[in-house]
Formats: structure tokens, C-alpha cells, sequence
């Protein structure tokens, strides 16, 4: 009997050994080296703490902040809670969420005249997502500016450098990272 179970427990252990400790040891060292950025969760720096990830959304609700799209994860942009809504296009819950979002937007940015961009009033799938679309964040530069004192046109510039175009030029869309413009306009344009 121990010579039909012995060869069958050897591969068990070896297979144990090199697939769950020498193959994930090889591929994070692999990936510490040639990607460490992003191998250490694309986090962000601010002096000698970090203040997040390229990945994960964060919840601005100051006026004199870009703000994101809203989240449907947990009590916004819980990492734990991550996933959509799932309501569907007919679903009076979803409906009446883009409204408030809609009314609350218009009393936010009374300045903003005109159509508000979806991603400004819905929420993305994983409910976590770090950017929003060059337009939405084009529809709040008039609060932002008149917020921090300065005039629309530096903000607009500003925006402009942070729109991050596709991957390899046709991979997603044109977008802009929050966390980073917000961080751009605490360093560059100092609330007054």
C-alpha cells in the first residue's frame, strides 16, 4: 500500500513546494524588480507618508477639490465593500440616485451650464475607480477656481496635464487620476 501512496504524496509535496512557495517567491521578486511601482500597490507619496493609490478612489468633498465619481462601495470608496450597484437602467433605486447626484452636482457647480457627464453621476462597477473623464473633470474647474481664488484658465491648464491618454493609444479612454490632480492643486495652487 505505502508503495502506491508514497509517489502520490511525493508529487503532493513537491508540487506544494514549487507552486506555492518557489513560483510566487520568483514572480514577486521578478515583479520588485522590473515593476516596483506597481508591485507595492501604485501607491502615492506626500513627503514621507503615503496618501494613496493610482488604484483606489478616494472620497474629496471639499469644494476646492475635483471630486470623483460617485461609489457604490460600502460608505464610499471602501476597499472591502468594491463591486457596482447592479441596478439596472429601469431600477427606480438607480434612477433616483442619478437624480440626487444630478441636483446635488447643479448645487455644487452653479457656474456649469452644460450637460453633466455620466461618470459625474454614476458610479463605476468596482465602485472604486480613481479617475474620471476629462470632461467631468472640465465641469468642475469653474467651482475649483473660484474656490481657491484663482482664474478658471490656470485650473483648466493644470487639468490638461493630468488627462492620461489610452494604453498603447487605443486601450480605454481618455482619463484624469483625482488623487493626482487634487494633490497638482494642493502643491500648485494653494488654497487662499
Amino acid at each position: 500500500m505505502w508503495s502506491q501512496l508514497s509517489p502520490g504524496l511525493r508529487i503532493n509535496l513537491f508540487l506544494t513546494i514549487l507552486l506555492g512557495i518557489v513560483y510566487p517567491l520568483a514572480v514577486t521578486g521578478i515583479c520588485q524588480v522590473a515593476f516596483p511601482h506597481q508591485a507595492n500597490g501604485s501607491l502615492i507619496p506626500k513627503g514621507d507618508q503615503f496618501v494613496g493609490s493610482d488604484l483606489i478612489g478616494q472620497n474629496f468633498t471639499k469644494p476646492e477639490y475635483f471630486q470623483p465619481r460617485p461609489s457604490a462601495a460600502g460608505d464610499g470608496y471602501d476597499g472591502t465593500a468594491s463591486g457596482g450597484s447592479n441596478y439596472g437602467p429601469t431600477n427606480q433605486k438607480l434612477v433616483d440616485r442619478v437624480k440626487a447626484s444630478v441636483e446635488k452636482f447643479r448645487k455644487e457647480n452653479p457656474d456649469y451650464r452644460g450637460p453633466i457627464p455620466a461618470d459625474l453621476v454614476t458610479a463605476s462597477a468596482s465602485g472604486l475607480d480613481p479617475h474620471l473623464s476629462p470632461d467631468s473633470a472640465r465641469a468642475q474647474i469653474a467651482r475649483v477656481a473660484k474656490t481657491r481664488g484663482v482664474a478658471s484658465d490656470r485650473i483648466e491648464q493644470l487639468v490638461a496635464k493630468f488627462v492620461e491618454q489610452p494604453e498603447l493609444g487605443v486601450l480605454g479612454e481618455p482619463r484624469v487620476n483625482v488623487l493626482k490632480l487634487n494633490l497638482a492643486l494642493d502643491q500648485e495652487i494653494p488654497r487662499r
